[in-house]
């Protein structure tokens, strides 16, 4: 696994943690998240597409995703609250960008935020590539960046890039 692509993901979690939410992190060390695993009551889901393709997820129990939400938005909110999933969905989207900055040579589109929301639910995991769990820390409470990339081989022989893009593939 190449780490100058899984590195941008833990810079940007910590980055937009830090400036957003005044909150230091702290990254575990990456597991393989396996197949049918449901560990979140609230996961923010943004795709990847471009020279590779697969996903961004922060994954949260119900009682960090309200107190990260409320903190974000700087109002006292819960799961029913109106702007909770956009406030989950809005950070999940500045760490895909963040992280999307930092990988050099990769040309990557982001799709707008989907938030799911449901005790222990699944979101659904490529055939292709496990994906990797980054653990994370801090004084909001514990939750997870999970990262899933598939590189696109015909462009990446063509740029002279590796096809092995980072987390599973």
């Amino acid at each position: 696994m190449d780490v100058r692509y899984i590195n941008p993901f833990i810079a940007s979690v910590k980055n937009v943690f830090k400036t957003m939410l005044a909150t230091e992190v702290t990254v575990s060390k990456p597991i393989i998240k396996g197949q049918g695993e449901a560990s979140a009551d609230v996961s923010a889901v943004i795709g990847l597409s471009g020279d590779a393709t697969g996903c961004v997820v922060l994954s949260f129990p119900m009682h960090t995703a309200v107190t990260v939400a409320s903190k974000f938005a700087g109002v006292q909110m819960t799961a029913t609250h109106e702007d909770f999933s956009d406030a989950l969905g809005e950070l999940a989207n500045m760490v895909a960008g963040h992280a999307k900055a930092g990988l050099e040579g990769l040309n990557l589109n982001i799709s707008l935020p989907t938030v799911v929301i449901g005790r222990e639910h699944l979101v659904s995991q490529s055939k292709l590539a496990p994906r990797l769990a980054l653990p994370c820390d801090s004084t909001l409470g514990r939750f997870c960046v999970e990262v899933v990339m598939v590189a696109d081989k015909k462009r990446h022989e063509a740029a002279g890039v590796p096809a092995a893009v980072g987390a599973g593939a």
